[in-house]
């Protein structure tokens, strides 16, 4: 990557298959390595905050971070600090510590505005994460569902759930999901978190340790599928946002670039494959209720 060039070699290899290059170099201006103040009141704002990292094996993995409005702020332009404790069996518990890269995604459901902020940790300890800002950009509100919360529990915690496959309880939630958050990494750019939206049932379990979901028509920069290119490995969260509980899936993720797959799901261009290697099911993950106030208008219908 160079001064007038934000992209890695994975990132520019999507956008060329793809047919958008020249596109995405426009668009590509928007990324930036500093914290404006408007984006210094939103985070500021925010109660949940979503996260990407990459554990001591290289895993990839995606949590949900939760507070009070204030427990994200940026101290000056390139410095983000979090003050929210990380969940027992979260990964993020051991992944989060001095010299981690982690990328954040901070998402206002009621008015679908979301922006991302990644970096590199410059301290961790007694529940604070400071981080160092590498990028920071604002994402398009395509596929949002809007809700807004209706309650916060301060709920027990319970142990949480680990295995290889994924559980019935766990089939069932990737079933009604409208709502992912996918995390990918790249060796030296770093970590991602973004979203991916659509109707129940985007996301389609096809056995117990396989998921496919189409692809729709983003911004045009392939961040996700730019690291995808790069290295398979992924992580993937899915959030009850009616319920309590949380479900964080690691493995490998494949983009199918085949026309004929493609077609047989609604407004995909691409399919990308999901293997589930390891999962972890926290039943009281999520403390936040939400309700749904409507789908996003850009979902395509359910085939």
């Amino acid at each position: 990557m160079s001064d007038d060039e934000p992209y890695h070699d994975g990132e520019r290899a999507v956008q060329e298959r793809a047919g958008v290059r020249a596109a995405a170099r426009k668009i590509g201006r928007v990324i930036g390595d500093a914290i404006t103040p408007a984006v210094a009141e939103f985070l500021a704002r925010r109660i949940t905050l979503y996260v990407g990292s990459i554990d001591a094996a290289g895993r990839v993995w995606a949590s949900q971070l939760t507070g009070p409005p204030g427990f994200v702020t940026a101290s000056d332009a390139h410095t983000v600090r979090i003050d929210a404790g990380v969940e027992p069996g979260d990964p993020l518990r051991d992944d989060g510590t001095a010299g981690a890269r982690l990328a954040l995604l901070a998402l206002d459901p009621a008015t679908r505005r979301r922006v991302r902020v990644n970096g590199r940790v410059e301290r961790a300890d007694r529940g604070e994460i400071v981080l160092r800002v590498r990028e920071t950009f604002g994402n398009c509100p395509k596929y949002i569902q809007a809700r807004e919360p209706v309650a916060v529990e301060d709920a027990a915690a319970r142990p949480v759930e680990r295995g290889a496959r994924l559980t019935p309880a766990a089939r069932a939630l990737v079933a009604r999901a409208d709502t992912a958050f996918l995390a990918s990494a790249h060796p030296e750019a770093g970590a991602d978190v973004s979203h991916r939206g659509g109707t129940p049932g985007f996301i389609r379990v096809e056995d117990d340790r396989t998921l496919a979901w189409g692809d729709y028509q983003g911004n045009m920069m392939f961040q996700s599928l730019g690291n995808l290119a790069v290295d398979a490995r992924a992580g993937l969260l899915i959030v009850d946002f009616d319920g309590t509980s949380t479900l964080q899936l690691t493995g490998t993720a494949v983009v199918d670039w085949s026309v004929e797959r493609a077609e047989r799901i609604p407004g995909a261009q691409r399919v990308v494959e999901y293997r589930v290697d390891e999962v972890v099911e926290n039943p009281r993950g999520n403390p936040i209720r939400w309700r749904l106030l409507e789908p996003s208008p850009h979902n395509p219908a359910r085939a």
